[in-house]
């Protein structure tokens, strides 16, 4: 292969010259190139290695077809591999390297691969898994062969620096593609007042027209068409821009690439656009991509699509070879070999059939190429670039007829015929027709809100092209008139595209999916071991899986087994196309939603105050939530044992605004309540609150809180401030499906009461200066509310307690709950009032034995948890029955324990429980699901979930961190440490 950059021609911008980098080489470009014309404007025959067998690829098609030129660019944060250099525009600073490859792209020594292809081939993936030697460790250990030898890029685990964007739009019609057919659809809608968004991949508008000849008379339309469409205010023009998604209801997904073709952004400006577009009609102008052939060797560097040549030449000027053979079974290829032939290269064409149109013979017999009938290319010869072939005369179904004879060439150029980009319409209606004349499938010309024009359903010329998009368009008339020589698919098309030898195998390796490295054997392999489903044969062979989609293999696979199965193409049918059409960035789909821009981050309205205050916060759920006020340059361990000593001896107040606060109104409130909830609510008194735990329908514990009965139809329910979202969406959901007739609404209050817990013996004392009310136990018992007044704010105190102490929680208006903490800190003096943080509130209550989110962590059940005697056997509830499960009755299964940790070390959360003198092997019987320091015993404690636990009171257990390398010893207790009794909290 010699590729050169000719002197004049082309449509790029010769008057400023840039420079690319390639594997560490410098290139020169051309603003107008892509990396893939500026690669082979410097002859660089090479830009990749194959998927299984790292065998070298160079370019095969010039478009988003491409299936081998898959390169890395960029580097750092911005690096990004598998990017297709056909698709990459070049800029001055551009980097690329090229990938899996090692140690170099010159000499791979993956490449051993291809001498073991044999062990290699279709359904080696599922094979490994039912070898002579079933079992895990047989998987195990080809697995390790497996990902050495296939895999693409390799992504890059730093921060992306850029930014993307998301934005919804609406027209009347949506054009996707600005080819030829689009542009005239675009301009008769345009000009009728529609409101239009025309949709292009390229950065340029006209699709075929740019591989035209510079000066035909296409170049005046397209150039005035252009410059209308531009100028009608109701057009909006996405150039680089790909539609990858079509969805229900006329809905579609685009991604536009803002930036990708500069070295970086402009600051504030987002790199990629993600736009969601919802449409009255649409207009689908996507094209057709070329077929290759298949034979021996024809992934050899310098096979080449005819298109892909001529698109080389014309655009970018680039000649491709300089000894060209064009293969073909059709008329399209002689374009592009009459246009080679003009460069200055000599053309041989092989054509497949025995009687080409005679205009067309004529015309390139004029130009000095030979023509070959009856013949086809057998095999492609050559390491690093292609140096011959071997053509040989063939019959109608490719096989060889007579000897090869070798021809001295560096660019195989081959036509095989045309697969229309169907994948669009496909995602949003499936399988389209086949068609017998042109050999491939098409999809109608109008289905519902879609019309397809162009290429895509067979436009025989650039006039029928223009004519079917006026028409979808909405313009009346045969305009507009522009004549062309070029037929866009040909006549006369032979359906042929394998060629092999007479006894129907290929002298060497024929390629069928190229970026999979998938084989003509694969195809036949799958067929002998009975294969006959078109979806099982993608999905066993992996042909048309890659990120390609296989737009160059699916239908030449589909041939290929249909000739097998002795049926015509439309009994295999088509596999089914999904979005996206092209990869697309993640970074595009999350646009701004990441970090801490993935969702809003919420405050307490007391927030301030532990800012101003020195608190440490930590993330709950979706709060920020004090963990720790530290003082004295103290840590975390010091500074939570003294909170919650503090809170033991004295009295302390904590922030628990996050809790998920539930209103319950109307006649079958408390019904709803005892459906929900294990316990009953109907008997719950007004100005009375209860305990209360709710299971999934599968008898898994889901979260637990207390409910408050305000009023005789009127509840208010709180819940952990993780589960607050998942709670009022299970009750949202049972109303809205299963439960339509009770009268009930829910609705959140989180946001609009603030909540403050006092816990401690001096929290009476404290709460009766500070409100005037009387809160004796006579006045106001455990598990009772009243209402009050703090410094003029009403509000509302409940009695209840969560860390074993005397303790009220005080439900105060959002917009009030800052002055009335500063109010409660000022009053509290007198008392030794501290604030703590929730690691000090989960020391109080591990020492309490109350479970929390470590403990109801979607695997424990009411009996785990020591919790059954809540369940009420007179009524149904949520997970009543499921519940009872023989698994979940096991006596085996791990319950809820104490744990006090033996020695100075403490436990880590998660570390498994053993015997003690047994092997630590495997997942043990138990784990630890919290552990702290405990101020009030002096000693590490533990709650964990044992085998068998309330048995083995007294046990000393193993605890075993393989995280960290740790092991303690624990002795197994009840897990209510402190004052299981309960005298603290109801004195």
């Amino acid at each position: 292969m010699t590729a050169r950059r000719l002197s004049s021609g082309g449509r790029i911008d010769r008057s400023r010259t840039i420079n690319i980098k390639f594997d560490g080489r410098t290139f020169s470009a051309h603003p107008g190139d892509t990396l893939a014309s500026a690669l082979l404007a410097g002859n660089q025959t090479v830009l990749a290695r194959s998927f299984k067998y790292h065998r070298p690829r160079g370019l095969m098609a010039a478009g988003v077809e491409e299936p081998n030129a898959l390169v890395h660019l960029r580097d750092g944060g911005r690096h990004e591999p598998n990017s297709q250099a056909t698709m990459v525009e070049a800029f001055d600073g551009l980097t690329s390297t090229s990938q899996n490859a090692w140690p170099s792209l010159q000499f791979d020594i993956g490449a051993v691969n291809g001498w073991l292809s044999r062990f290699f081939g279709a359904g080696f993936y599922y094979k490994t898994f039912i070898g002579p030697f079933k079992g895990t460790a047989y998987w195990m250990f080809w697995e390790r062969i497996i990902r050495r030898a296939a895999g693409m890029g390799k992504a890059t685990t730093l921060d992306d620096p850029d930014t993307y964007e998301k934005i919804n739009a609406f027209c009347e019609v949506l054009i996707v593609g600005a080819g030829p057919s689009g542009i005239a659809a675009a301009l008769a809608a345009g000009r009728k007042g529609a409101d239009v968004i025309l949709v292009e991949q390229d950065y340029a508008l006209g699709g075929s027209l740019l591989s035209e000849q510079t000066g035909t008379r296409s170049d005046n339309w397209l150039a005035n068409a252009t410059a209308e469409l531009h100028d009608l205010p109701n057009v909006r023009i996405l150039p680089r821009t790909t539609a990858f998604g079509a969805y229900d209801n006329e809905v579609f997904g685009l991604v536009e690439r803002l930036h990708d073709h500069v070295q970086t952004p402009p600051p504030g400006k987002p790199r990629q656009r993600y736009w969601v577009v919802r449409t009255r009609r649409v207009i689908l102008a996507t094209g057709a991509i070329e077929r290759p052939m298949t034979f021996a060797g024809n992934d050899v560097p310098g096979v080449m699509l005819a298109s892909a040549a001529r698109k080389y030449l014309n655009r970018y000027a680039v000649l491709a070879g300089n000894k060209v053979i064009v293969a073909t079974n059709n008329d399209s290829a002689y374009t592009p070999a009459l246009d080679l032939a003009k460069a200055g290269a000599k053309v041989i064409i092989c054509d497949l059939r025995q009687s080409p149109p005679a205009t067309l013979a004529e015309a390139a017999l004029v130009a000095g190429i030979e023509i070959k009938t009856g013949y086809a290319v057998l095999k492609a010869v050559g390491g690093k670039s292609v140096t011959h072939a071997y053509v040989v005369s063939v019959d109608s179904s490719g096989r060889a007829t007579n000897k090869p004879t070798k021809v001295a060439c560096d660019l195989i150029a081959v036509s095989g015929g045309w697969a229309p980009a169907l994948h669009l319409w496909s995602q949003r209606f499936g399988k389209p027709p086949y068609n017998a004349n042109l050999d491939a499938f098409l999809p109608p010309v109008e289905n519902g809100a879609y019309r397809s024009v162009g290429s895509l359903v067979g436009a025989v010329s650039l006039q029928d092209a223009l004519f079917q998009g006026h028409a979808a368009g909405g313009g009346e008339g045969r305009e507009p008139k522009v004549s062309s020589p070029d037929d866009f698919w040909g006549s006369g098309l032979m359906p042929t595209t394998v060629i092999t030898q007479e006894d129907g195998s290929t002298p060497g390796k024929a390629f069928v999916d190229f970026q999979h490295d998938v084989k003509l054997a694969d195809i036949d392999q799958a067929h002998l071991e009975g294969y006959v489903s078109v979806e099982h044969l993608k999905r066993y062979t992996t042909s048309g899986m890659a990120a390609d989609q296989g737009k160059t293999s699916n239908l030449n696979a589909l041939a290929r087994m249909a000739t097998l199965r002795g049926v015509k193409i439309p009994s295999v049918g088509t596999t089914t196309f999904r979005p996206p059409y092209t990869p697309v960035a993640i970074g595009a789909i999350v646009g701004h939603e990441h970090g801490l821009h993935f969702r809003p981050t919420r405050l307490s309205t007391i927030h301030e105050w532990h800012s101003k205050n020195g608190a440490r916060m930590i993330e709950a759920g979706a709060w920020l939530r004090p963990w720790y006020y530290p003082s004295k340059g103290k840590g975390l361990q010091d500074a939570y044992v003294a909170e919650a000593a503090h809170v033991r001896e004295h009295v302390g107040m904590v922030d628990v605004s996050t809790l998920g606060k539930i209103a319950i109104q109307g006649p079958d409130a408390a019904e709803l309540l005892d459906r929900v909830y294990v316990n009953g609510f109907k008997a719950l008194q007004i100005d009375r609150l209860r305990y209360g735990v709710m299971l999934r329908e599968d008898g898994i514990v889901m979260d637990d809180g207390a409910t408050a009965r305000l009023g005789v139809n009127e509840y208010f329910m709180s819940t952990t401030t993780a589960n607050a979202g998942k709670v009022l969406a299970m009750l949202e959901h049972l109303l809205q499906t299963a439960w339509r007739d009770l009268k009930v609404h829910v609705t959140t209050v989180t946001d609009q009461w603030a909540a403050i817990a006092i816990a401690g013996q001096k929290s009476r004392q404290l709460l009766m200066t500070v409100t005037g009310a009387d809160l004796s136990n006579e006045a106001l018992p455990n598990n009772h509310l009243v209402y009050v007044s703090v410094e003029g704010v009403p509000c509302r105190l409940h009695r209840m307690s969560y860390s074993g102490e005397l303790a009220y929680e005080l439900y105060i208006p959002s917009k009030s709950g800052l002055a009335v903490w500063e109010a409660l800190i000022k009053a509290g003096v007198p008392f030794n009032l501290k604030p703590y943080g929730t690691e000090a509130m989960g020391a109080l209550r591990i020492e309490k034995g109350h479970v929390a989110g470590a403990e109801i962590d979607g695997r424990t059940t009411l009996k785990d948890l020591g919790l059954q005697g809540l369940a009420s056997i007179k009524k149904p509830f949520v997970g009543s029955v499921l519940r009872k499960r023989a698994v979940l009755e096991d006596p085996s299964r791990p319950l809820l324990v104490g744990l006090e940790i033996l020695g100075e070390t403490g436990a880590k959360a998660g570390s498994l429980l053993f015997s003690l003198n047994t092997a630590t092997k495997g997942h043990g019987e138990g784990w630890v699901s919290s552990t702290t320091y405990s101020p009030a015993l002096k000693k590490n404690i533990a709650l964990a979930l044992l085998s068998r636990g309330p048995q083995r009171f007294g046990e000393t257990v193993q605890v075993v961190d393989f995280v960290g390398n740790q092991t303690v010893e624990a002795k197994v207790v009840p897990h209510q440490f402190f004052d299981p009794e309960g005298h603290r909290q109801n004195g």
